[in-house]
């Protein structure tokens, strides 16, 4: 059926709407506070949508289902550990953040170790989260591709792939570039509404669409055991297991939301820190319930092309929502849903740039140039935002061949979350952890998440060189016990490191 004049119209004017929208915060952007921190005058509750919209891109919107329709709900497992996750770093984390005027996750570190676990910190966050963002932005060129392809009918791939990453770049840079922290933050809250409202007149419109209705939904995706939440099997090297879901999940979410700034700055742009806690416990009800209709509209896209004697072959399951959208959803809704999938892609860029600006410049430049005037503070900031616009653009163009990008997106950010949530640890949970030893124990724990990521790899090239093979489980270990094991390792050796060190430094004074 495709998308019609309505569908664009509706499209255009989401994406005109909410960058104007955005661009009227500029006039309250006089200081770093305001532009990094929205001066810490937000609600609770505006931080906490703003907080799932940061962590819902297109990837997940899209890939989430398709993840239903190829397996079952399981997922679920996971996003309980979310939760748990949230309460560890309300009780163990942000009590630390308000103590001091701090702009970044990564002041912490050098309040309590020193300037060098600061710079090592706040460059792996640099480094992995502008990695993991590029998988995420090109997500948006799956839709694109699908959505509008009559429209761009006469490019390329390449240049179809451009355009639609072009596009989505260029309009969140614009009110992320003028209107800072609290342009992002009121721009998520519309463009949360945007999407799970869009996401829920999908859902209800493919359940008219399944011959039969809920009932039948119920028989077919049922007897395919779509319906599934609980894994408790023991087996260690599954994704989706209770135990992989629950522990990993919170791990993956403390290191997430605890130490990466681009939820941190969230949680320091609240009033106080009772509001803090609040808006971040608050978003892990509402990420749950998120989580639970992308899984549905999984369930009822494999009820309805089930139906048929003969399903679809699909070349990627993230493919299945986007086509879904355009070939069967009545015109106007279809706009709705792909305004709704373009508003997530914004919600979660405008946060990478903002919070990819705010450790550039607080962790990096004002170090060296503390004297900088607020005006040129604010320069400088809006100048870092343009480049990290620039640096995403390029790195979603290089991620145009990945196949399952929500996996691929998390894998990645999960390699460098537990070192960071290891030393983290080491910092509000020790009191005898020393700089140099937390630097040995992130160093190693990053090393060894970068080989549980790439075993497969590593083997197999050892393999073909040596002739030497080694049984491995199938798909090594999964991402979701990335950052436990990470961590684990993190802070074993670096408490034990500095111990080490402590004890030589002692030795060293009584000679």
């Amino acid at each position: 059926m495709g998308l019609d004049r309505l569908d664009l119209i509706i499209i255009a004017v989401y994406l005109a709407g909410i960058t104007a929208f955005g661009v009227r915060f500029r006039k309250r952007q006089h200081t770093l506070r305001d532009y990094f921190l929205a001066d810490r005058n937000v609600p609770w509750w505006a931080i906490s949508l703003s907080i799932v919209a940061a962590e819902t891109s297109t990837l997940t919107i899209i890939s989430i289902p398709g993840l239903a329709y190829r397996s079952n709900m399981t997922f679920l497992q996971l996003v309980l550990g979310y939760v748990l996750g949230r309460f560890i770093i309300s009780f163990l984390l942000i009590p630390h953040y308000f103590r001091g005027e701090l702009y970044t996750a990564y002041q912490l570190m050098e309040r309590r170790f020193g300037g060098k676990l600061r710079s090592l910190t706040a460059s792996l966050f640099l480094i992995t989260r502008s990695a993991a963002e590029g998988v995420r932005v090109f997500a948006v060129a799956i839709v694109v591709r699908i959505t509008l392809g009559a429209v761009l009918r006469g490019f390329s791939d390449l240049q179809r792939d451009a355009i639609a990453i072009g596009i989505v770049t260029a309009l969140t840079l614009i009110y992320t570039f003028e209107g800072g922290m609290t342009a992002v933050i009121w721009t998520d809250v519309v463009q949360m509404f945007i999407y799970v409202g869009g996401t829920l007149a999908g859902f209800v419109t493919l359940l008219h669409l399944v011959p039969g209705g809920w009932p039948s939904v119920q028989s077919l995706a049922g007897a395919a055991g779509k319906f599934r939440v609980f894994d408790f099997s023991p087996e260690f090297f599954k994704v989706y297991t209770f135990w992989a879901g629950l522990i990993g999940g919170a791990f993956l979410t403390t290191a997430s939301h605890g130490t990466d700034q681009l939820i941190v700055q969230r949680l320091l742009a609240a009033r106080s820190e009772g509001q803090s806690k609040l808006a971040l416990i608050a978003s892990g009800f509402a990420v749950f319930f998120q989580f639970g209709l992308f899984l549905l509209v999984g369930v009822l896209l494999y009820a309805l092309y089930h139906t048929a004697a003969q399903p679809p072959a699909w070349a990627s399951y993230d493919e299945i929502f986007p086509t879904f959208i355009v070939s069967r959803m009545p015109h106007g809704i279809s706009g709705l849903l792909i305004a709704a999938i373009l508003a997530a892609a914004m919600s979660n860029l405008s946060a990478a740039l903002n919070s990819l600006s705010s450790s550039s410049i607080v962790d990096f430049y004002l170090r060296r140039h503390p004297q900088t005037s607020d005006r040129e503070r604010l320069r400088l900031s809006r100048a870092s935002t343009l480049l990290w616009a620039l640096v995403l653009f390029a790195l979603a163009m290089l991620s145009r061949n990945i196949k399952v990008v929500v996996e691929v997106g998390l894998a990645i950010a999960s390699v460098a979350y537990g070192a960071l949530l290891g030393v983290f640890g080491l910092g509000v949970l020790t009191k005898r952890a020393n700089e140099r030893g937390a630097m040995v124990g992130f160093f190693c724990g990053f090393v060894f998440n970068l080989y549980l990521w790439q075993e497969q790899r590593l083997w197999a090239a050892v393999a073909r060189s040596t002739g030497f093979s080694l049984a491995l489980p199938r798909g090594g270990v999964p991402f979701t016990w990335y950052v436990a094991l990470g961590s684990s390792v993190t802070f074993a050796i670096g408490y034990a490191a500095s111990l080490l060190y402590a004890r030589q430094k002692r030795k060293g004074v009584h000679a």
